[in-house]
């Protein structure tokens, strides 16, 4: 059965249910305790041990009853009737030599059922990754339970005719069922292993699909993007909100540690180390949000709206023309449609970075401090206006770190109108950034700032 319970916490897995090797651990031993008689106890125990959230609970009660689910595999009916006669009649004698043939002409579903398990285990169908190998585990699953010896059976049968001919159309109708339980046993292993294999196959290919891709982006893309951008977010979250408190190794903190011990005569038993308290990151974004870079924009916004868990303090603006805050817009909207909400307002000018952060150092050169990371999201291309490289070192003077974001390759970076490659001089970190993939490296960057060595 241990088999049988690592299959099934891979299952879990595959379908979004955390199950970490500590906790594999624990369902062993819950299991030890409660065994497999009562399907029920067996069941609400396993889900006790290994579901931590509502949603987890909903995937793992599924996932139990498609996994130890028999009724799908149901063995083919008898070949012939109870009290007609020696089942196996009619068929040539190299057939009572072969286990899978009685077992088909008598319809013993539990031994098929059985040798179905054990041929699939040979056969490794729980390793299929995707839908088009399910022909293929089929037969192979067929092959490991004898099927060709079947097949030379019902070739023999058909040759001797007469009664033959009667046992090889029990045979081959035994056959037949035996194929469709075999196709529906590889079809639930997909379900339970590779289910979501072809969406996660999907995800990765989004997740380094150009966000300034030529002809924009598919809806259905955009959609399945967002998600993916607030589950990248979320991961992120999880890593860096665990800890606010990080020891400072070998700094012995004396009057905690006496204070503790006044519980035990004076006697120092718990040692009690200095502690730095990590400050969570405080964000300024400042996106372009003109045609050529509006969607790396919307998903940037997304993903730092979606670490509110981690960002201590986020105030976004955009700009194409002029320079808006879009604090209010983002909170009023969702961050998916916030970006047209923001295009109403300042959409379809002239792109002017000087202009932009003129308008910055006027309203808002006051939400900058030493713990702020300024990101900007933008081609730098100012239709040969004045860049105003001084607020941009102004900028850098004031903040923790300038993070450029451009979505365009560097080597575009001094070509035409763009000034990107005499803004880089006044810029912490100035990258590449036109994929996912990219984005949430470089957010995880910043985050990791602000955790101490």
């Amino acid at each position: 059965m241990q088999t049988a319970l690592e299959d099934f916490f891979r299952a879990l897995r595959a379908a979004d249910v955390r199950v970490s090797p500590a906790e594999a651990i624990d369902a062993h031993r819950t299991v030890d305790v409660v065994g497999f008689a009562d399907r029920e106890l067996f069941r609400d125990a396993l889900c006790a041990t290994l579901a931590k959230t509502a949603d987890e609970v909903t995937r793992f009660e599924a996932v139990f009853d498609t996994f130890f689910d028999r009724h799908s595999d149901a063995p083919p009916p008898p070949a012939a009737p109870e009290g007609q006669g020696d089942p196996m009649e009619g068929l040539p004698p190299e057939a009572q030599e072969s286990d899978l043939a009685r077992m088909l002409m008598a319809g013993d579903g539990a031994a098929l059922a059985q040798a179905m398990e054990a041929a699939a285990e040979r056969a490794e169908v729980s390793r299929i990754r995707l839908s088009t190998q399910r022909a293929r585990l089929t037969r192979r699953l067929l092959e490991e339970m004898g099927l060709s010896e079947i097949e030379r059976i019902l070739a023999a049968a058909r040759r001797l005719g007469g009664p033959g001919e009667a046992g090889a159309d029990r045979l081959e109708a035994a056959r037949k069922a035996l194929a469709a339980q075999a196709s529906a046993y590889v079809e639930r292993q997909h379900e339970l292993y590779a289910s979501g294999s072809g969406k996660r196959l999907r995800e990765e290919m989004l997740a380094r699909k150009a966000l300034n891709a030529e002809g924009g982006i598919d809806p259905v893309d955009q959609a399945m993007m967002q998600a993916l951008v607030k589950r990248m977010a979320k991961r992120l979250a999880d890593r860096y909100s665990r800890r606010r408190n990080v020891a400072w190794t070998g700094h012995l903190d004396v009057r905690r540690t006496l204070r503790k011990s006044m519980g035990y005569g004076g006697m120092p038993f718990d040692i009690v180390f200095k502690t730095k308290k990590v400050d969570k990151p405080s964000i300024v974004a400042i996106c372009d949000v003109s045609k050529s870079v509006a969607a790396a924009a919307q998903f940037l916004l997304t993903f730092l709206y979606s670490l509110n868990e981690v960002v201590d303090r986020l105030d976004a603006f955009a700009f194409s023309g002029r320079l808006i805050s879009v604090n209010g817009v983002l909170d009023d909207h969702p961050v998916d449609t916030a970006i047209f909400e923001v295009l109403k307002q300042i959409g379809f000018q002239q792109t002017d970075y000087g202009k932009s952060l003129e308008d910055f150092a006027e309203q808002h050169m006051d939400r900058i401090d030493r713990h702020t990371t300024v990101i900007i999201l933008g081609d730098a291309r100012s239709n040969y206006a004045n860049p105003r490289l001084d607020i941009l070192a102004t900028i850098q003077k004031r903040s923790r770190a300038v993070i450029w974001l451009n979505p365009e390759p560097e080597s575009y970076w001094s070509q035409g109108d763009s000034v990107m490659n005499r803004y880089e001089r006044f810029c912490h970190v100035a990258k590449t950034c036109n994929t996912l993939e990219q984005l949430e490296r470089i957010i995880e960057d910043v985050l990791r700032t602000y955790i101490p060595h």
